[in-house]
């Protein structure tokens, strides 16, 4: 029996190593920085798919097609959206990857959609002036991603300033509501230098620093809530595109500049990100905190007593633990009534 015993122990020892040794090669090929394969490669290729859709929309908004055009930079928002998800997967998170991810950004969501309102919105008839109000969105987009890159946000859940793909959406869902109000082939009227003015304000939201929502800590399916409402929304939002994403953008982006007026007039502050105090930043967002009165309530008797030191006390004899001038004027009370007695 125990040698029974000593060869089933033995069994489960080479077991136990044999599956310690099977982990330490899975990790081993996991961290490897050489290791070159499908799902390495993946994120990046996911990422040139964002640029190729990106480089697409220029071409055919510069040809005058558009539509075209604004879907093109929606599929390269499915990819950018798509190539954060796979390098996490699949353990690929790189500072590589993550400048090359930039890069796309710049070119699908800064360029492209500044083309794409230079040709919708006819800003071509106003000259230098409509070309420069343009480029003032490409180069606010160049400049959030170069922010964000150094750092992400300064309160827990939310990004500084308007995120570039949600204004290149913004850009993309207008050419989508023009569609559905009058067609692809007649003109809304408006003079060209309002889309101009809307194209340059997106733009200057972006590098503002005005917080907005990040949506990165919504976890769907936990409640009853949190499935019904995403449902919802995924169905209006598909029954008509080209209306309620209009308005889904319209209420995002004009959602940060209303939080901040709000929260300038409550007098309410967002929770920093290294959770010190919001105002001790002195940023324009954080609320200062409330001077301390000058008649505040003075601590009880108890808590005076525990914190007195040694020094604070009557060498007389008499009551230890006064250190405050009601505690004083409460003891000489107490004295005189007993000397009263």
């Amino acid at each position: 029996m125990s040698v029974l015993g000593e060869e089933t122990s033995g069994d489960f020892a080479d077991a136990s190593n044999e599956s310690r040794r099977r982990r330490r090669r899975r990790r081993r090929r996991r961290s490897d920085p050489d290791r070159v394969g499908f799902a390495s490669l993946l994120p990046q290729l996911l990422t040139t798919a964002n640029l190729a859709a990106g480089f697409y929309a220029i071409i055919k908004a510069s040809g005058g097609d558009v539509l075209t055009a604004s879907y093109a930079i929606f599929v390269a928002a499915v990819f950018d959206v798509l190539d954060g998800r796979a390098a996490r997967m699949t353990g690929n998170v790189s500072r590589f990857g993550a400048e090359y991810d930039s890069i796309a950004d710049t070119v699908s969501f800064g360029v492209a959609p500044a083309v794409l309102a230079f040709h919708a919105g006819e800003i071509s008839s106003l000259g230098w002036a409509g070309w420069v109000m343009v480029f003032a969105y490409t180069a606010c987009a160049s400049l959030r991603l170069a922010r964000f890159n150094v750092s992400s946000g300064r309160y827990q859940g939310r990004f500084d300033g308007l995120p570039t793909p949600a204004g290149a959406g913004m850009i993309v869902s207008a050419v989508w509501f023009k569609n559905f109000l009058v067609g692809p082939e007649i003109g809304l009227g408006l003079p060209p230098i309002v889309p101009a003015l809307g194209v340059m304000f997106v733009g200057l939201l972006m590098v503002s620093p005005i917080p907005y929502h990040s949506f990165k800590n919504l976890r769907f399916g936990q409640t009853y809530s949190a499935t019904v409402i995403p449902v919802v929304l995924s169905i209006l939002l598909i029954l008509e595109p080209e209306l309620n994403f209009f308005l889904v953008g319209l209420v995002y982006v004009g959602s940060g500049p209303a939080g901040y007026l709000w929260r300038r007039r409550t007098g309410r502050a967002l929770l920093p990100v290294d959770g010190e105090d919001a105002s001790s930043s002195g940023t324009a967002d954080s609320a200062p905190k409330p001077a301390p009165h000058a008649h505040s309530v003075s601590p009880s008797p108890d808590s005076a007593t525990a914190s007195a030191s040694p020094s604070e006390t009557n060498p007389g004899g008499g009551r230890a633990g006064i250190t405050s001038l009601s505690d004083r004027l409460n003891h000489g009370v107490s004295t005189g009534r007993e000397e009263e007695r």
